[in-house]
């Protein structure tokens, strides 16, 4: 009988020992995936956080004076060329990365032919193509576009609106004079994303970079109130309205 217990006592003895290992293996399995997918999730926030500080930006520690913009961002506006299969129009654009994402205004493609569309970077004669349309918008006239060029210099954009009577900088190719660069004051805003500004742009400017004095761009030049106006009234869009598509 004795003997009998003992060897009852010796399993029970083995199964619990042997359940207890399983259980902490178990535990052990647990906590990695967790930790994986912990890990995963901090991993996969952290490269969208570095994808959106790539193109929103924080300002500089100093003010940089007109040369030193124009210096540093003129390669970052191109002129547009369009055409409705008989007439051919001109514009502006820029870049915010350096993989070819790029804003202009919608009126500069509106009405032309899809894929008749082409990019001239300034200082070469290489001509670039659209590749793909992210977003467009008429009323607040925006487009946001891919050009199928990679390694470009871009403009970050600004966190918040200029204020009235900040200085801005804007560079475009008014009339086909390209990459003109004027300066100004933004004058009123006349509504939410719309700016009133006195720097000079004119036909061909349009979809050109309105640019803080920190470097960033504010907005996007689009024309004038009154054409013919000997007041310097023009406008702008806040490069606010583009903003939900970069997230």
């Amino acid at each position: 009988m004795r003997l009998q217990y003992l060897i009852i006592f010796c399993l029970l003895l083995l199964c619990i020992l042997f359940y207890s290992s399983c259980r902490k293996a178990s535990t052990s399995r647990n906590h990695k995936r967790q930790t994986e997918q912990v890990q995963s999730k901090v991993e996969e926030k952290s490269v969208r956080s570095l994808s959106r500080r790539r193109i929103i930006s924080k300002k500089f520690p100093k003010k940089l004076n007109g040369s030193e913009v124009f210096d540093r961002y003129s390669t970052a506006v191109f002129m547009v060329f369009t055409s409705d299969g008989i007439n051919g129009f001109q514009g502006s654009g820029f870049f915010i990365d350096n993989e070819g994402l790029a804003v202009s205004n919608y009126h500069v493609f509106k009405g032309t032919g899809i894929g008749m569309e082409k990019i001239k970077l300034l200082g070469s004669d290489v001509v670039h193509n659209v590749t793909e349309i992210i977003a467009k918008d008429e009323e607040e006239d925006y487009i946001l576009f891919r050009v199928d060029c990679e390694s470009t210099n871009y403009l970050p954009i600004a966190s918040s609106k200029p204020q009235i009577g900040e200085k801005v900088f804007a560079i475009g190719s008014p009339r086909g004079l390209e990459n003109t660069f004027s300066s100004g004051e933004v004058s009123q805003w006349r509504a939410k994303n719309l700016m009133q500004i006195n720097a000079l742009i004119d036909h061909g400017s349009s979809g050109g970079a309105l640019i803080n004095e920190y470097g960033e761009v504010v907005g996007i030049t689009s024309g004038s109130f009154y054409d013919g106006s000997q007041a310097n009234l023009n406008y702008a869009w806040s490069i606010d309205v583009i903003k939900p598509y970069l997230k």
